[in-house]
C-alpha cells in the first residue's frame, strides 16, 4: 500500500456537533468543511485549543487535516474537532493515548443541553410563584 493513500479517520462530538476529521500525510494542510482553518474559526484561542492535540504529540505539520463539522455552534464545533483530531492521533499510533490522556483530550465532554419541561418556560426556569 503505498503511503500517499494511507488515512487515519477519527470522529469527535461535543454537544450537538459532530465532527468527522480525516488525517493524512502531508504539508500540514487544514480544511474545515471546505474551508481554510483560519477562516473557518476565526478566534485565535479556539484555534490554539483545536491544535492541541497536534502540538502536544509534535505533529504539528505532518499531516493534512480534513473535518467535516455539523451541528451546534462554533465552540461546541471546535470541541468536536479536537477530539477527532485526538482519536485520529490514536489510531494512527496507540502510544500517543499516553500523552493526550493526562491533558484531557480523550474524554468526550459529555455536557448536553437539557431538555425543555412542561409547565416551564426553560429546562428549570419557571414563571415567578406568587401566593396570592
Amino acid at each position: 500500500m503505498q503511503n500517499d493513500l494511507v488515512q487515519y479517520f477519527g470522529t469527535g462530538r461535543r454537544k450537538s456537533s459532530v465532527a468527522r476529521v480525516i488525517l493524512t500525510p502531508g504539508k500540514g494542510e487544514f480544511l474545515v468543511n471546505g474551508r481554510p482553518f483560519e477562516e473557518y474559526f476565526p478566534n485565535p484561542a479556539t484555534r490554539l485549543d483545536i491544535l492541541q492535540p497536534l502540538s502536544l504529540t509534535e505533529n504539528e505539520g505532518r499531516f493534512n487535516l480534513s473535518a467535516n463539522v455539523n451541528g451546534g455552534g462554533l465552540t461546541g464545533q471546535a470541541g468536536a474537532v479536537r477530539l477527532g483530531i485526538t482519536r485520529a492521533l490514536m489510531e494512527l499510533d496507540k502510544d500517543l493515548r499516553k500523552t493526550l490522556k493526562p491533558a484531557g483530550l480523550v474524554t468526550r465532554d459529555p455536557r448536553v443541553k437539557e431538555r425543555k419541561k412542561y409547565g416551564l418556560k426553560k429546562a428549570r426556569k419557571a414563571s415567578q410563584f406568587s401566593k396570592r
